[in-house]
């Protein structure tokens, strides 16, 4: 299955992108599934009908579908909302509040990657399109499964053990301690095979041959820094972009005085775009006269944007991460574009590096060969980070 998402700045026009894009590759002939991860959604908006948790016909070989997360969550995540509302009811909290806090903050987000998966493993379309949320939610669904696996591998995994053995010994008296009962195996294996789920799904987000990042923004001073800091996150986390879309430029026959000064900052930006991201392919999409909701208006953005072209096809394909044997020491390279070297923050514990660029941290888990060296150095060159290691 081809994957795709879509994302950018909030309000830059992704979703419109991501519809007319799922139109083309329908017109191909693929089956295609244009998914919406967002939690404010908009494909419904887009489509100009109605859309569910479930996928719903648009046209031929084209569905649509808006993520619910709260069935996300009863389907997957039950049993564990179930035992934490019981644990906060015998803590004096009333039954709603109860309810509330047992939906633990950004579980909406996680879930949005359970979907993922299971349309893949279905493997009932050919092409998978997610109007993902905007950019700083979609970089922290990428670091899920890392930073996820970091936990469970330490602290989860153990105490899951310990909890199997101790229960039956524990529980005749701490029930009536406590008011509530010691998790049992339904409710401690959940979030390790939800855990197994997300692992998976990494290995589908970082096959480039599958599965890109299509980056949508406009000629903005903000909104280029903001996806120029997305695509060195992308890179981080080993998933690639393929694709920019500048989207919403000021068309050459608008003369109108007032739009004088917008065109010629416009025409700044639009250089800047070209220059920044190169070598990735760009795509310019006019600022149109009329919004973009109903099939007509998405199949003229979707002319403009692919005319006979396969959007289906891998438009660009980096490598992000990359370790090279240079005579008695590796050097791993890793593809930070636009990220100067005094940004990046590198610490070795045991098999793992971890690197911090701003508020974002990946744990990378690093090949046997460089597991027992030792970080001696790092530059950057050609938009690659290459770090050092030796004995």
């Amino acid at each position: 299955m081809r994957v795709i998402l879509m994302t950018g700045k909030g309000g830059v026009g992704k979703t419109s992108v991501a519809a007319a894009t799922g139109l083309r590759c329908a017109e191909l002939g693929y089956k295609t599934l244009v998914l919406s991860t967002d939690p404010a959604h908009s494909l419904a908006d887009s489509f100009d009908m109605d859309m569910e948790h479930e996928a719903k016909p648009v046209r031929s070989n084209l569905w649509g579908a808006e993520l619910d997360a709260l069935m996300e969550l009863e389907g997957n995540w039950g049993a564990v909302k179930r035992y934490i509302t019981q644990v906060l009811q015998a803590r004096g909290l009333d039954g709603v509040q109860a309810e509330e806090l047992a939906v633990l903050p950004g579980m909406d987000e996680i879930f949005g990657l359970v979907r993922m998966k299971r349309h893949y493993d279905e493997a009932k379309y050919d092409v998978l399109i997610v109007d993902s949320a905007p950019t700083g939610t979609a970089l922290r669904l990428l670091s899920i499964p890392e930073v996820g696996g970091w936990y469970m591998r330490r602290f989860y995994k153990p105490l899951q053990t310990m909890s199997v053995a101790l229960r039956p010994l524990v529980e005749p008296l701490f029930k009536p301690i406590a008011g509530f009962s010691l998790p049992d195996n339904e409710v401690m294996d959940a979030p390790y095979e939800f855990y197994e789920q997300i692992e998976e799904l990494e290995k589908i987000l970082t096959d480039n041959t599958q599965t890109s990042v299509r980056l949508v923004t406009n000629p903005e001073k903000m909104v280029i820094k903001e996806s120029l800091r997305a695509h060195a996150y992308l890179s981080l986390y080993n998933v690639a972009t393929d694709l920019i879309v500048a989207n919403r430029i000021i068309p050459a026959e608008v003369s109108d005085p007032f739009f004088k000064r917008w065109k010629e900052n416009q025409e700044i930006y639009r250089k800047e775009i070209h220059e920044n991201f190169h070598p990735l392919p760009v795509k310019e999409v006019p600022l149109y006269s009329e919004e973009m909701c109903g099939i007509e208006a998405l199949e003229r953005l979707k002319n403009t944007l692919y005319g006979d072209e396969d959007p289906s096809q891998v438009y660009y394909k980096e490598s992000t991460v990359r370790v090279v044997q240079k005579g008695e020491y590796y050097s791993l390279e890793l593809y930070l574009p636009s990220i100067s070297k005094d940004k990046v923050q590198l610490n070795k514990t045991g098999d793992e590096l971890n690197i911090r660029i701003g508020n974002h941290r990946r744990n990378l888990v690093l090949p046997h060969a460089l597991a027992s060296l030792n970080p001696a150095g790092a530059k950057m060159e050609s938009d690659y980070l290459k770090i050092r290691f030796s004995a």
